[in-house]
């Protein structure tokens, strides 16, 4: 499998609108962050997992031509509001892309975008989405590849976090979470790769900060670990410093085999 980071910022992005701190005003391009998003690729399917109000621009800088399937981890306007985009690559495939998100998750984007998902309100060049509901904790398939959703706790709301296991490869997408509960843990504990939310050194309502992400991973013994949603309190080379030699702070564009 290869994971690709589309984005790799925060809800505001880096460089944040009107400000002039020495990562927003740096000339490393690892501290250009559009807002988080990956593609994976496996063997037989690419996956894009949410689609951010940057979105278009990612799939333009990443040469992003076609996908199989859009995963949602959950709502929030940093991880859906690019969903009109996937318009081209339905008109690509001639037809609808399947998005898999929980529940409550479906049910919100359907009353955001009901010209995606109501076959009725379809119409040429418009984006189609099939929805497809997933449980966290049920494994599925999706080509070569299982997928098992996880549930993470996010502020007084929940995300979904996805685990990719193809042969001996495996990888977990671990976004906008305040902590990772030790099921989860036991369940993703040795696998190839690990990406995980930590935006700041300082504490966070909703996020884990760069301590919190070292302690998970402490936990999780993956063979490498990929910190992600980054704000611009981390100027990467400083960071990155500081850090495990098996730890690393992903960039726009970083591409990763598992």
């Amino acid at each position: 499998m290869r994971l690709r980071f589309l984005g790799s910022g925060t809800s505001v992005g880096v460089p944040m609108i009107g400000c002039d701190c020495a990562v927003c005003a740096s000339s490393d391009p690892r501290n250009k962050r559009f807002r988080p998003c990956v593609l994976i690729e496996t063997a037989d399917k690419r996956i894009v997992v949410d689609t951010p109000p940057d979105f278009r621009s990612q799939c333009l800088a990443n040469n992003v031509r076609d996908l199989d399937a859009v995963f949602v981890t959950h709502t929030h306007a940093d991880h859906v509001l690019g969903l009109d985009d996937t318009r081209r690559f339905c008109v690509r495939r001639g037809g609808p892309l399947p998005l898999y998100a929980a529940h409550e998750h479906l049910e919100m984007l359907s009353r955001i975008f009901p010209h995606a998902f109501d076959p009725a309100l379809r119409r040429p060049g418009w984006p189609q989405l099939d929805g497809i509901p997933i449980e966290h904790g049920q494994p599925f398939q999706l080509g070569s590849t299982r997928v098992t959703p996880l549930e993470l706790p996010h502020g007084r709301s929940t995300v979904t976090a996805f685990l990719f296991e193809n042969g001996a490869s495996s990888l977990a997408y671990l976004t906008d979470c305040k902590s990772v509960p030790p099921p989860v843990v036991e369940r993703l504990r040795g696998i190839s790769v690990l990406v995980l939310d930590a935006p700041r050194h300082h504490p966070h309502s909703s996020h884990l900060t760069v301590n919190e992400a070292l302690d998970v991973v402490r936990q999780v013994q993956p063979g490498h670990a990929y910190f992600t949603h980054i704000g611009h309190d981390l100027d990467h080379a400083t960071t990155e410093g500081q850090l495990p030699s098996h730890v690393r702070l992903a960039y726009d564009g970083l591409v990763v085999d598992a």
